[in-house]
């Protein structure tokens, strides 16, 4: 699995999108900086998704999120590949015995493939979106994160790349 954290909220990510010729899209801004955090990991593989949504990120959540990791995978043995973030290496971490955490070089988030899951979560379900509130914030996450880990597919497509391919099955 491959782990990494993201950070969601009201603040607006302007995008292109379609508008009919001559017309021009207006869309509105918002400068609130308001964030829920989402720990998430991904299984290319499988093309499945875990993830947990919080108001911080922090060595407790992460250890939270690993712990829910192992429950519902309490059968595997998951190698998690994690980046550099301070959660990650902090003494306190409590790691599950059926997860080992293998850290990606620094400054290598191109070498994960969760990043690529971040940003079809924002492409699909929050482009050019002003929310009122932090509630509607994770309103749509409670709403967005369930529908892309539905499509093991689309998952597996976006996140199953050959060098990762490879690494399992020579590790078999």
């Amino acid at each position: 699995m491959f782990q990494d954290e993201a950070r969601f909220g009201r603040m607006v990510r302007i995008r292109r999108c379609w508008a009919p010729t001559p017309q021009r899209p207006v869309v509105c801004n918002g400068y609130e900086r308001e964030f829920l955090y989402v720990y998430g990991a991904v299984s290319p593989l499988e093309g499945q998704l875990d993830w947990m949504i919080t108001r911080q990120m922090n060595t407790a959540n992460m250890s939270a999120f690993l712990a829910q990791v192992h429950a519902r995978h309490r059968r595997d043995f998951m190698v998690m590949v994690v980046d550099g973030a301070s959660s990650h290496v902090a003494k306190d971490l409590v790691v599950p015995e059926n997860i080992r955490l293998l850290r990606l070089p620094p400054y290598a988030p191109e070498l994960n493939p969760q990043e690529h899951v971040w940003d079809e979560l924002r492409e699909k379900e929050f482009p050019n979106r002003v929310f009122a509130d932090l509630q509607s914030v994770l309103a749509q996450l409670e709403a967005g994160l369930p529908r892309l880990a539905s499509n093991r597919r689309g998952l597996r497509s976006l996140t199953a790349w050959p060098w990762i391919v490879s690494l399992n099955l020579n590790a078999h």
